[in-house]
């Protein structure tokens, strides 16, 4: 099964807002008004915008009135690409008997149910991008 952590979660709850007020060339936005928007704790925010700003999904600027934008279009940003940056990919599809367990002994009775339904969220979560939240 397909999953990913709480971090990963809040990266797309942020990265929402910030699609949300995109607007061309870019709106900067404050991690505090992220945090707030999302009810996310502003150093948490401020740890999530430097991991997607190292990722290259967002840019920044420092200073009183800095703030974040995307780094481009959010219909070229998929929340996979998002995760990716704080989930290993080969770590978020487990099977549920335990890590390793159908690489070490015959597939579990489940093994080809999950593959089929980690395929169909992998494919959801690459096609899915973030103008879903753009506001029009």
């Amino acid at each position: 099964m397909l999953r990913y952590g709480k971090t990963a979660q809040n990266a797309i709850a942020a990265m929402s807002y910030l699609a949300e007020c995109y607007e061309e060339p870019h709106t900067c936005i404050s991690s505090q008004e992220i945090a707030l928007a999302r009810n996310l704790a502003k150093s948490l925010v401020a740890k999530i915008m430097t991991q997607l700003s190292r990722g290259g999904l967002v840019n920044g600027s420092p200073g009183p009135k800095g703030g974040y934008w995307l780094s481009r279009p959010p219909e070229k940003i998929s929340l996979f690409e998002i995760i990716t940056l704080f989930e290993k990919p080969e770590e978020m599809i487990f099977c549920p008997f335990g890590r390793d367990y159908c690489g070490n002994n015959d597939p579990c009775p489940l093994h080809d149910q999950f593959s089929k339904m980690n395929e169909q969220v992998s494919e959801f979560l690459g096609n899915t991008h973030l103008g879903v939240f753009r506001k029009v």
